[in-house]
Formats: structure tokens, sequence, C-alpha cells
């Protein structure tokens, strides 16, 4: 008997059953293998772009602008700025001075194009810089009926309705007449107020002594007023030697309270993406990006009409959704930047005297950074074991539980894939199944017993028969009742195997003890 079943076992060819866990394991592993090459990706695009000269160049104007302080006065900086007279004296002191650099440390001419600026000889100023300034009007809040004596003018905080546009001053250039707002330009959040754009306007001059004496006349000719605000001061810059723009806005916040209140914003950003051959790589990265994007939405959608309203009720769908809306607001924020560049600096090599408005560019660009950071974290949440594998490890954990054999192997199953392809390079001969042709025949032929033959076939069939129902991908539902007479057969099945252990025990013990007496 034991004789049978052990021919049984060697003799017969495995069936080539295609278990669904097998299946399940091996989609796991090729999406786990897909969406990690999605990752990497996603990093390399987001930390691509990531310059350490930003760094540097937002550390050097900074102290620049902010920390240089005005000649015989130390106490005032930009950052020191308290009152209407340090403002001016920083226009014409520290501005004035980091602003134009025409000549070398040795007081030679350094450059003759139009008499366009260097910043630390190696930033050069894009265009010219503006400074806008937003009023509000007279009689914007009431005062005490008991002050009204000794005060009748009040002004209100900033708020788009209590704006100033009359004219004012002297009525002449564009600083004394109101500018409308383009739509184009984002609002500006500042410490006591949300500034839209537009408002009383100015740009300076290539010229440093002209834009000295266009401060002076504003200063006597009081441009600034009860009225006043805030005050922007805009301009641009662009390092070719690390192809990096740095547009800078100083704030100056003139609240209802009196006082100054200063602010800043320096945003060193990669404008010109495509110079170098490492940006090339990126811009591969790039379409990548946008191919995973549509294999993904491809595969939602498909999910969604099979699904239907079922496929709304998973959290991780919702993350797989939020994560292509995501995807595909990163996209548009690089397509529209990149747009916009190109039309802006256009139109600024046409017009070297022209205020260039980069600072909308740098605040969309900032917004990019933010979309894609939120992306890239979202993407690791829905990580390999939180959203790949989670399914095929739910149910392998139940099959394991309620006592199943999970009929795959991952190691047998990469062993085999190896093998695989080993022979279809022609590296290794393809394996030939074993006792080909009638193994009954055969059996009779070696002398097994008519009645062991029969046994063991009978066996197989149990075998065979509890393999269909409960690993075949034939049959839908895992989890299927065991009838009386399945049970019946497993469990004839499990006294023969048990009698086969024992013969093969007494066996085994038999072969030591010749071995003992042969010692």
């Amino acid at each position: 008997m034991a004789e049978a079943s052990r021919w049984h076992r060697g003799g017969t060819p495995k069936p080539k059953l295609h278990y669904r866990k097998e299946v399940e394991i091996r989609t796991t592993l090729q999406e786990l293998a897909l969406y990690f090459i999605f990752l990497i990706n996603l990093c390399i695009l987001t930390f691509g772009m990531v310059n350490p000269h930003m760094y540097y160049l937002n550390k050097v104007m900074s102290s620049l602008f902010l920390d240089t302080s005005v000649p015989g006065d130390e106490r005032t900086n930009f950052k020191s700025i308290r009152s209407i007279t340090d403002f001016w004296k920083f226009m014409e002191g520290p501005l004035l001075e980091g602003l134009y650099w025409d000549s070398w440390y040795t007081n030679k001419t350094l450059y003759d194009l139009k008499n366009s600026s260097r910043i630390y000889y190696e930033n050069i100023l894009l265009g010219v810089p503006r400074v806008r300034q937003l009023k509000v009007r007279n009689n914007t809040c009431k005062v005490y009926s008991s002050f009204q004596s000794l005060m009748n003018e009040c002004y209100d905080k900033y708020t788009s309705k209590s704006e100033d546009m009359d004219e004012f001053g002297l009525k002449q250039e564009t600083e004394w007449k109101y500018a409308a707002p383009t739509s184009s330009s984002p609002w500006h959040w500042g410490f006591v107020g949300v500034y839209q754009n537009g408002g009383f306007i100015f740009t300076l001059s290539k010229s440093k002594s002209e834009t000295k004496n266009k401060f002076v006349d504003l200063k006597l000719n009081s441009w600034i007023t009860r009225g006043t605000r805030v005050i922007f001061i805009d301009f641009s810059l662009y390092n070719a030697n690390v192809n990096l723009f740095c547009i800078i806005r100083l704030a100056a916040e003139f609240p209802a309270t009196g006082g100054i209140i200063t602010s800043w914003q320096f945003y060193s950003v990669k404008l010109l993406r495509y110079v170098s051959y490492y940006d090339y790589i990126i811009a591969s990265c790039e379409i990548t990006f946008c191919i995973f994007l549509i294999v993904f939405t491809t595969q939602e959608a498909q999910k969604i009409r099979e699904f239907k309203s079922a496929y709304f009720k998973s959290v991780w769908n919702w993350l797989e959704l939020l994560l292509l809306v995501l995807c595909f607001v990163t996209v548009t924020f690089n397509i529209y930047c990149n747009v916009q560049i190109f039309l802006l600096l256009g139109d600024l090599l046409k017009n070297t005297e022209k205020y260039s408005d980069f600072y909308f560019l740098a605040y969309w660009h900032t917004y990019y950074n933010n979309v894609i950071a939120i992306t890239i974290f979202f993407a690791w949440i829905k990580n390999m074991f939180l959203a790949i594998i989670n399914d095929t490890y739910s149910e392998v954990k139940a099959d394991y539980s309620i006592g199943r054999r999970p009929d795959f192997e991952l190691g047998k199953m990469i062993k085999k894939s190896y093998n695989n392809a080993l022979e279809k390079l022609r590296l290794k001969k393809p394996e030939q199944d074993e006792d080909k042709g009638d193994l009954a025949e055969q059996a009779r032929r070696e002398g097994f017993d008519e009645n062991e033959i029969q046994s063991a076939e009978q066996m197989k069939k149990w075998k065979d028969r509890l393999e269909k129902k409960y690993y075949s991908t034939e049959i839908q539902d895992d989890y299927q009742p065991v009838t009386q007479q399945e049970f019946r057969e497993l469990f004839l099945y499990a006294v023969e195997l048990e009698k086969e252990l024992h013969y093969v025990s007494l066996k085994l013990n038999r072969v030591m003890r010749k071995l003992s007496a042969l010692q």
C-alpha cells in the first residue's frame, strides 16, 4: 500500500493548475514594481528641480537689501523701518546703492550696455524696478462726536471698498494717478491686510542719478500721505552662472495705528527649465510622469465602470482619485508656467526700460512646488504595504485562519520565472516531464499489487477533486461549504496518509537498526 502511494506521488505528473493566489501574487508584484517606478520618477521630478544655489542666492540678496544700514546710521535698515523718515532714508540709501552696480570696485566702468546693473557683478537686473502704493479714502471710518473738534479726518484700514483711486499731488506723472489692477496678478497677503494689484505706480530709471532725483522729488511733494496703507518695491534678477531667477518684493505696510511694518519675499526659482543635459533628463521624467498619469486614469475609469457606486465606498479609492487630481493640477501648473515664461521673456528682450512682472510667475511656481509636495506626500502614504498588497495580504491571512493552505509560494514562483527566462535565452535546457505514458501499466510491470494500484488511483481522485473545488481559478467563490460526502472522502484520504506515514516510520526504524548493526 505504501509502495503504491509512493508511486502515486512520484510517478503522476503534477496537474498544471493556475491557482488564483498565484495569479494574485504575480499581479501584486507587477503593480508593486510599477508603482515603485512611479514613486522614483515623482521623487526625481520633485527634488531634481531643487538647487542648493537657491538658498545662497536668497541669503546674499536678503543680506544686501534687508541688513545693509543707512550710511551714518547703523541702526536703520529695511527691517528696522518704523517711520516715514526711516523709509525715505532706506530708499535713498541701501536700496539705491543695492540696485545700481555700474562700476568695478576700482571705480572703473564695468559694463556699457544701456546702463544695465549687475548686482554683485553676477546678477543682472531685469528691466527696471517698480514702486507701487495703495491708499484709502478719507472718512472711511467715523470719529466719535466728542473728538470731532480735535480730529475731523479718519482713514480706515485697507479694503478694496475703501481704496482711494483719485488723483493727488502734482497729478502729472503716473505716480500721482491711479492704475487699475490687472486680472492676472495675485493679491498680496500682508500682516494687517490683503492687498490687490494696481495703485499709484512708478518705475525707476536705468540711471542711478535720475532715480535719486525721483526719490527726492517724491519726498518733497509728499507722495506718502496719511491715507497710505502699503508700498511695494518689486524687481527681478537673473544669474546666468546658476540659471536662477531671484524675484524680490519688499513691502512696507502703514497700519491705521501708525508706524510701519516691513515684510519681504525672496523667490529663487528655475524658470528656464531645459538648458543642461540634466534638465533634459528631468524632461524625460516629466514625459514618463504623464504616461503614468494616463495609465492610472484609465485603470481608475475601468474600476468605476465595473464597480459603479461601490467603488466610492473604499478609502483607498478616494486616495487614488485625490492623487489623480493632484497630478493633473501639477501638470496644468507646469504647462501654464512654461507658457507664461516664454511670453514674458520675449517682452523683456524687446523693451528693457519696462518693468517685467516676474512676481506672479514666482507666485504660481511656489504653488506648483506646494502641490507637487502634497502629491508626493500622499503618493508615499498610499504605499505598497497599505494600498497595493492590502487585499492579497488579507485573503492569505484569512486562509491561514481557517486552516486552508494558500496555494502559492513566492520563492517558488520567482524561481520558476527565473528558470523560464533562462530557457527562453537558451541558457538552460527545458525540463522534461517525468514518467510519461500509462503509469498504471508501468506500475504493473514493476510488480505492484493490483489492489495497491487501485487504492492509489482512488487517493489521486480524492486529491484532484478537492483541489479543483478549493484551489481552482474556475470557481469564483473561495469559501464553499464542505458536503458530507466530501468530508468522508477527506477523512479516508487522511487515514490513508496516516497509514503511509506509519509504514515509512517502521521502514526507517528498520534501516536505522541495520545501520547500527553494521557499525
